[in-house]
């Protein structure tokens, strides 16, 4: 018989593992079905002109509805970048707002003021955020649409994948930022944004027609890594993956029946499926296609899901992307109340031309636009007679979350938390959502 000192270390390990594992096998929500992931993005450069900040995920309530919180992004980029054949690593895309930043007292997830130590910036808070709210989990998001140039190098050969990956378990898991060990313990897994592997993303992307098998054996490089990493601190460190929602895409860059054996999960694009890229109106994140809707190839998330089951996902572990943003365009035909007709271009944005967050486009509603439905899709929209926003409000994402039950889905993602209002109305209607069935 063990000590009792050996069984209470024991069980405090055994305790530590399953905390860590929570999210990629969701407990029971004591009605005989598993409850189900809500994933956020948060941005890091958010805290700047958006003046989004961590606490802010608490205050909105987010914080007690979310179970991860994906925090974008590192960058994916050879050691020297101006020096061909060195090895490609995880960097910090933003030192000032990752961990150097420093907080007032009323900045702060805990009301302290924060201005010294190793750690500061955002992830000294999401640190004090998770001391709040035990049971979240925060993992660090790899690329993006930007950072993603080098990805097709980093998997390429057996030293390229242990090389990446080790400079990202000891960056982010090990905390080795500033010294040794200084932001241990903030993340809790690793979240792979790739975009996209063997098919164009953003120019410049290097893209190799071995980018398919490859991605499957980083994957593999990473889970190994994870494990014995996890094997030292008696933790369970989580995988995830975003995944596109075009079918040529998934074909050329994802072993869909094999890169789940070392995912925990992954994050399915819901959105994006149309934007002001193109002359015509359509909705951006319909769960459903639409009857009389122009374009070719039609997009819906439930397409895109389909095409996933079909290839061999297992339905648990697929999370459905939704925008907490809308995508606009202006000079718009007043036929058909506005959908699928012809603009002059992109609306304005207050960011970005043709987007705009949810917690401003509600506001339309007060300045002469109105809201339609389209039923058969899942979707709704704004219109003024000239102005088009496709819209995803609290009812479409209850529709999503009752959708993600009916097809036992694995929960719902979005992008991302700074586009919800100040009390966190997209994110409650999700939870909600998910709740009650």
């Amino acid at each position: 018989m063990p000590s009792p000192r050996r069984l209470i270390l024991a069980l405090g390990l055994i305790a530590l593992a399953v905390s860590a594992s929570a999210l990629a096998a969701p407990a029971d929500d004591g009605h005989g079905s598993q409850a189900k992931r809500v994933v956020g993005y948060f941005t890091e450069w958010g805290i700047y002109g958006r003046n989004y900040l961590v606490k802010n995920v608490a205050t909105s309530g987010s914080a007690a509805r979310l179970n991860a919180i994906n925090y974008a992004f590192a960058k994916v980029e050879p050691v020297d970048p101006d020096t061909s054949n060195s090895n490609v690593v995880c960097k910090i895309a933003d030192a000032w707002a990752d961990y150097q930043k420093p907080w007032s007292a009323d900045q702060s997830v805990d009301g302290q003021e924060a201005t010294a130590g190793p750690i500061l910036g955002n992830f000294q808070q999401l640190r004090a955020l998770k001391q709040k709210y035990p049971r979240l989990k925060v993992l660090i998001s790899l690329g993006g649409w930007t950072f993603s140039k080098y990805f097709s190098e980093a998997a390429m050969t057996e030293q390229s994948r242990k090389a990446f990956v080790s400079s990202c378990v000891d960056l982010f898991i090990k905390g080795n930022i500033g010294s040794p060990g200084a932001a241990a313990g903030i993340f809790d897994g690793i979240d792979i944004d790739w975009e996209w592997p063997g098919s164009e993303g953003n120019a410049g992307n290097i893209i190799s027609p071995d980018d398919r098998a490859n991605l499957t054996k980083l994957l593999a490089e990473f889970r190994r890594q994870l494990d014995d990493y996890g094997k030292t601190t008696g933790r369970s460190y989580l995988l995830t993956q975003f995944l596109p929602a075009a079918p040529a895409k998934i074909d050329a860059g994802f072993e869909v029946n094999q890169i789940f054996r070392y995912l925990d999960f992954a994050t399915v694009q819901g959105y994006d499926l149309h934007g002001a890229w193109e002359s015509t109106t359509n909705h951006q994140s319909n769960l459903f296609i639409s009857r009389g809707d122009p374009s070719s190839p039609h997009f819906s998330v439930d397409d895109t899901v389909q095409a996933y089951l079909s290839r061999g996902a297992p339905a648990d572990e697929l999370v459905v992307g939704v925008p907490f943003y809308s995508r606009g365009w202006t000079g718009v035909a007043p036929a058909n109340r506005g959908l699928f007709q012809p603009s002059s271009g992109p609306a304005h944005g207050t960011w970005e031309a043709g987007v705009e967050d949810y917690k401003v486009a509600k506001g339309f509603l007060e300045s002469g636009f109105a809201r339609y439905q389209d039923g058969r899709a899942g979707a709704a929209w704004l219109f003024d007679g000239t102005t088009f926003w496709t819209f995803d409000d609290p009812h479409v994402m209850r529709t999503k979350a009752h959708y993600v039950d009916k097809n036992a889905l694995g929960g719902i993602m979005f992008w991302e938390l700074s586009g919800d209002t100040a009390d966190g109305e997209l994110i409650r209607a999700i939870a909600d959502g998910l709740a009650d069935d």
